[in-house]
């Protein structure tokens, strides 16, 4: 018996990898073909934004160990007293109205540019962890290795449309130098367009002007060809690494994204609400910057939001709370005309069981609903975003496959109509044999590259397989597959004689600038 299952065993092994090669053509960014879901009616939003113009006027914001920042509110008119920034009522959007309602992020593959804002909606990896996770290694620091890998691996993967930004931590490097490598990694691995590293203001020069040895000096004055990732110390506060690296991407045109971490009972109130008051009246206080910076510099606003658990103070994940915010962030950026970042596939699971798939369920879908338009950590993500899971990313790419379905719509299209098959089976027949399935089915529904539909016996006698361990055969056979873009050898040398030159004068360790 088992002779003659194991030829079947290996045929379905052949259909299932035939299918996830099939499936690894890239898909365009997604044009949503289905309605914002709009949360807050008009009267709860103008609440929000009432609270948040409050806490800028009444209470204000630190902008911490950046005077030209603060030099800058103080022209434009806010009071400013020390480091401690009010911002009158209605200024901060005044002066946002300079903001682009949406703009394209130029990749190194023209064909794999995307646009930022309006119906769009762009899923970008995993960003950040210091640890990684695999079945065969478990959990360990991140090393360089790690992080080319998992570029390789969104550069490979359908549904992601921009490569992010240090998808894990390069622990094996020092901290005040590896920022070279992350950045060398995105601009060589994969031909997508990125982030930059914004650790600190130096840091962001660096990633800028190795961005203009990959672009030209030239598109780099006219394009955003990066984004940098900005964060706040909620609450109410701006430090002057971050303030420093915001004004170095918006001097150079760049784009910028504005995010503020709000959990709700650590670094905002224990409830919605007033958490969105906050986050809202920080975006305003961030975002408004970069346009004092320079006018027209491409801004998004962004939202980190989650709760605290009342027991263990651990972060918690894909809750009602956070699903709330997550689709009154977009609807506030929207009533601001900026585009919106937000959601992923968050959750606070140490291994890629349940928990972890019912809590970034809980936080894709909402993203995808509330019309979010770039959906960062959105595969990967584990232990609350300290670990950059190799399985996970798998599982985790695979729904943003069926986001991506979803997003577009029914297909009303003479061929989803399916006239010709209803009238060819008629009564009482079956579509089985009809000629329109069978020109269509294979390409007819999403197919999962790791979920197992067989029957009990026969995933028995495949192995038992779960889906994490079907998830491991996958990321193996994404890297053995990869296709390295490649790059001008010019440009490839003028980089590394950069980095060459910058490791020779920085420390080690970060130091304060």
């Amino acid at each position: 018996m088992a002779d003659q299952d194991a030829p079947r065993g290996k045929a379905r092994d052949t259909r299932r990898a035939a299918r996830a090669r099939q499936g690894l053509a890239k898909l365009p960014y997604l044009r949503r073909r289905i309605p914002a879901v709009e949360l807050l009616s008009d009267e709860a939003c103008e609440v929000i934004e009432a609270n948040a113009e409050t806490l800028l006027e009444e209470v204000g914001i630190e902008f911490r160990r950046d005077p030209p920042s603060l030099a800058l509110w103080k022209a434009a008119g806010a009071d400013v007293q020390g480091e401690r920034v009010r911002i009158p009522r209605g200024l901060a959007r005044q002066i946002l109205r300079t903001a682009p309602h949406e703009f394209m992020i130029t990749a190194r593959n023209p064909a794999r540019s995307v646009r930022i804002g309006g119906d769009a909606t762009v899923f970008s990896p995993v960003g950040g962890p210091p640890f990684v996770s695999d079945l065969d290694g478990g959990r360990r620091y991140g090393t360089l290795d790690d992080l080319v890998r998992f570029v390789k691996l969104a550069h490979a993967a359908p549904p992601i449309h921009f490569a992010g930004g240090t998808a894990v931590e390069p622990m094996d490097i020092p901290e005040g130098k590896r920022h070279l490598d992350v950045q060398y990694a995105y601009f060589r691995h994969t031909d997508m367009a990125c982030e930059a590293t914004p650790e600190t203001p130096g840091h962001a020069l660096d990633a800028v002007r190795m961005a203009g040895l990959v672009f030209g000096e030239d598109t780099l004055a006219r394009e955003a060809v990066v984004l940098g990732n900005i964060n706040s110390n909620s609450p109410l506060t701006f430090d002057g690494r971050m303030l420093g690296a915001l004004r170095v991407f918006a001097e150079h045109h760049q784009g910028v994204i504005v995010v503020p971490a709000v959990l709700a009972g650590a670094m905002g109130p224990v409830t919605a609400a007033g958490c969105m008051a906050e986050l809202l009246a920080e975006c305003l206080a961030g975002m408004a910057l970069t346009q004092l910076v320079h006018p027209g510099t491409p801004v998004i606003m962004g939202s980190f939001v989650g709760a605290i658990s009342m027991r263990t103070g651990a972060p918690t994940f894909g809750t009602a709370e956070a699903t709330q915010m997550i689709f009154a962030t977009a609807q506030l950026a929207r009533r601001l005309g900026v585009p919106v970042r937000s959601g992923g596939s968050l959750c606070s699971s140490k291994v890629a069981d349940a928990q972890a798939a019912y809590e970034s369920a809980h936080t894709l879908l909402p993203t995808l609903l509330a019309g979010v338009n770039l959906a960062t950590h959105s595969a990967g993500w584990l232990e609350g975003g300290l670990v950059a899971s190799y399985e996970k990313f798998v599982m985790d790419v695979d729904q943003l496959a069926m986001m991506q379905a979803l997003g577009g719509g029914m297909d009303l299209s003479e061929r989803g109509q399916a006239m010709d098959a209803l009238r060819e089976v008629g009564p009482g027949g079956h579509f089985l044999g009809c000629a329109h399935t069978q020109a269509h089915f294979e390409t007819a529904f999403h197919q999962s590259s790791i979920a197992d539909y067989s029957s009990f016996e026969q995933w028995a006698l495949e192995g038992r397989l779960t889906a994490e361990q079907r998830a491991n055969a996958v990321w193996k056979r994404m890297l053995a597959d990869y296709e390295d873009p490649g790059i001008d050898p010019a440009i490839d040398e003028s980089l590394l004689d950069f980095m060459a030159r910058r490791r020779a004068v920085l420390p080690d360790r970060i130091e304060e600038e």
